[in-house]
Parts: C-alpha cells; sequence; structure tokens
C-alpha cells in the first residue's frame, strides 16, 4: 500500500470515527428524560450547592482520567517510554471510540494506536492489566457490599450469614490471588498449541512484579474513591437525608453488578439505572432522584470525556508509527 493510500484511509477512518461517536452521543442525550429530569429536581436546590457539587463532580471526572492516565503510562513504561500530556491525549481519545463500541473495546484501539507499530500488541497485553486490577478491585469491594446488602435487608438464620460471610472471603481471596500471581496466566495459555506462537506476547505479564501490580493496584483504588465520591455527591445534593455509608455501599452494589454485565456506552446508563433504582429502593422511594443521578454521572463521566478526546482523533496513525 503507498503512502499516499495509506493516508487516505488513515484519514476516512478518523472521520468515520468521528461520525459514529456524533451519532451515538446524539442519539443518546437528545430527548433524554433522565436528564431533564436532573434539571428539574435541582432546579428548587441552592444555587451555591448546585454549583459547588456539579463543579467538584466535574473535577473528580478530569482526576479520574488523569490518574488512569498515569497507570497507562505506568504500565506501558517497559515497553515504550511516552509522555504524561501523550498518555492523557491516548485515554481520552479511547474513551471517544470506546463510546459506540460493545464493551468499551474502543478504548484498547484508542490508546494502542499512540504506541509505535510494533508495540501496540504489547500494549493491550499491558491495558488488560490495568482493566484486571479495576475489576478485581471492583469485585472485592462489590462482593462486601453484597455481603452488607444481604446481611441489612434479606431475612435469614445465622447458618445463612456465616455461608454468606464465608462467600464473600472465599471469593473476594480468589480475585485477589488471581491478580497478584498474574503470571499463572501465561503457563495456562501456552498450554493451547495455537496460543504458543505469541508467546512473545503473553511473556508481558512477567515484566510486572507484585511491587508494580501493588502499584497498580494503588492507582485503581484511587480511581474506585474518585468515582464513588461523584456519586455520593450528587446523590446526597438531591437526598440529603440518605446514610452516606448506606449511598456508598449502594454505588459498590451498581459498579459489581455494572461490570459483570456485557453492554454498549450506547446501553451502559440503561444498565446503571436499572439496577440503581432496584438496589436503592431498600433505603429510599425517590428513585427518580437515583436514575437522574447515575444519569448525570454517566454523562459527566463518559459523555463529556469521549467529546473532549474527539480531537485527539487526528492524532491516530493506524498504518505507521505516531510521532505526535
Amino acid at each position: 500500500m503507498t503512502s499516499s493510500l495509506k493516508k487516505i484511509y488513515n484519514n476516512l477512518l478518523k472521520f468515520a470515527i468521528l461520525c459514529l461517536a456524533t451519532v451515538f452521543i446524539y442519539h443518546k442525550l437528545s430527548d433524554n428524560t433522565n436528564l431533564q429530569n436532573f434539571n428539574r429536581l435541582i432546579s428548587g436546590l441552592s444555587r451555591t450547592l448546585i454549583s459547588i457539587t456539579l463543579f467538584s463532580v466535574f473535577v473528580l471526572m478530569l482526576i479520574n482520567w488523569l490518574i488512569e492516565a498515569v497507570k497507562w503510562r505506568y504500565l506501558v513504561r517497559r515497553i515504550e517510554q511516552i509522555t504524561l500530556w501523550k498518555a492523557v491525549e491516548s485515554v481520552f481519545c479511547g474513551l471517544t471510540i470506546a463510546v459506540f463500541t460493545p464493551n468499551r473495546i474502543g478504548e484498547y484501539g484508542g490508546r494502542v494506536f499512540f504506541l509505535s507499530p510494533r508495540k501496540r500488541l504489547h500494549g493491550v497485553v499491558a491495558m488488560g492489566i490495568g482493566s484486571l486490577g479495576q475489576m478485581v478491585l471492583t469485585n472485592v469491594i462489590g462482593a462486601v457490599a453484597i455481603g452488607w446488602f444481604l446481611f441489612s435487608f434479606i431475612p435469614g438464620n445465622t447458618l445463612f450469614f456465616v455461608l454468606i460471610a464465608l462467600a464473600v472471603v472465599l471469593f473476594s481471596a480468589f480475585f485477589l490471588v488471581f491478580y497478584f500471581n498474574i503470571n499463572w496466566i501465561i503457563g495456562y495459555l501456552l498450554r493451547f498449541k495455537f496460543l504458543k506462537r505469541f508467546s512473545k506476547f503473553f511473556r508481558v505479564f512477567s515484566r510486572y512484579h507484585t511491587t508494580e501490580l501493588i502499584k497498580v493496584f494503588g492507582l485503581c483504588l484511587l480511581r474506585f474513591g474518585v468515582f464513588t465520591s461523584q456519586y455520593c455527591l450528587v446523590i446526597k445534593m438531591l437526598i440529603p437525608t440518605l446514610p452516606i455509608l448506606s449511598v456508598a455501599m449502594m454505588v459498590f452494589i451498581l459498579f459489581f453488578i455494572q461490570s459483570a454485565l456485557p453492554s454498549l456506552d450506547l446501553l451502559d446508563v440503561g444498565v446503571r439505572t436499572f439496577t440503581a433504582s432496584y438496589f436503592f429502593s431498600y433505603i429510599t422511594h425517590q428513585d427518580v432522584a437515583i436514575i437522574a443521578a447515575t444519569a448525570f454521572i454517566w454523562l459527566v463521566n463518559l459523555i463529556i470525556p469521549a467529546i473532549l478526546g474527539a480531537p485527539f482523533v487526528f492524532k491516530l496513525n493506524f498504518f505507521g508509527t505516531n510521532r505526535n
């Protein structure tokens, strides 16, 4: 393929990505009842309270994705050295592509195409390690929250609660042991003959020692704390009488259920709102406020970053080394 033809295809792919992202975002935001309900609910609140809360949520969104950029840069440093700003560009670009792809798979492409061509498959594995850390953390904290929910709202005898506690401990221990012994994955995958040809890519796992995995896990924990704070701020603004512990636990369950369900980001708000409405019904009957809050957080954490990432799509280079 000639360089001029590569350039044409490269530009066509960028244009297609921007068009798809625009169509999906427009479709989801046009006549959005949940966001309209959010505007209606905050109209009667103090302007100072609204301004402080919304500003804090927006700043936390930026902090959230900055932490993710730091984590991404840390994960790929053994593969390719990139600047923090380039990591930020790739993270936001990935969010633009993720918004219209199943299970946000496009987020991988948006990031690794900022790496040199020979390092992109290694970058996918590195990003997978970061995603695994976030998933493990979500499952462990979510399991604890599910245990709290069952203890608090589901009647049962002592044996039932002992079994629940044991299940939570075993479930959490399994994920933690698996994550901090990630090299086991290599041996398991290489048992399949058709995968042995990709052994050099799987060996990327072995580059991450326990100390590094702990650091990655710590960054995952920071992100978890940030977007939990966003939910708590918005929900407490709309329903100030709710106990903060109950709100946090329900949010943990929301993350847990959401991470277990495959979905498009286009439909992700539906998954969030349905889950939130069901579980929060145990502590409040103001389901409209809960659904409106989850829709607003979805807007801030996914849709706004996807829009912010649109200019970085122009820096993608699908057929050669990206020197931006």
